[in-house]
């Protein structure tokens, strides 16, 4: 048992050291105009630590860093460039239940995203109906038509 007791230690002791920065995707919208825009802005990126890769999207206007980063790091690299940036504010327009809500849909989103806002989202005390369980060949009593 002496081996495992010191093989213990050694591993409570690792948790108590500096964690590392969690492995993340970050996504920044910036307007960028031209291939100089994407440019500065990918080398000044991609200089971060813990960078792993970049993807720039000059048509959607967006920036993903992947890699071992602090997103603020990264949205104040960006800046730094001088050119206007913030957190990626829009997600999928199939995520949300109420895409057409008065503050969800933006004319300035790239095709396929809505605003990411309260109101797009259900309410937590609906209940939810499943519609793929209630006409289906588990269960005889679903249609009576049949």
């Amino acid at each position: 048992m002496g081996v495992l007791d010191h093989f213990s230690d050694l591993c409570s002791m690792s948790s108590t050291r500096k964690s590392r920065k969690p492995f993340q995707t970050v996504d920044i919208k910036v307007k960028m105009d031209c291939d100089g825009c994407e440019r500065r802005v990918r080398s000044s990126v991609s200089s971060l630590k813990g960078v792993k890769s970049v993807e720039v999207v000059r048509k959607q206007s967006r920036v993903s860093v992947t890699g071992y980063v602090e997103s603020n790091k990264v949205l104040k690299e960006v800046r730094s460039t001088g050119k206007r940036a913030e957190f990626w504010p829009y997600i999928p327009y199939n995520l949300v239940t109420y895409p057409y809500a008065p503050q969800a849909y933006d004319k300035k989103a790239p095709s396929g995203y809505v605003k990411n806002v309260t109101q797009a989202l259900p309410s937590p005390n609906t209940p939810m109906v499943k519609y793929t369980s209630l006409f289906s060949d588990d269960n005889p009593n679903a249609c009576s038509i049949m």
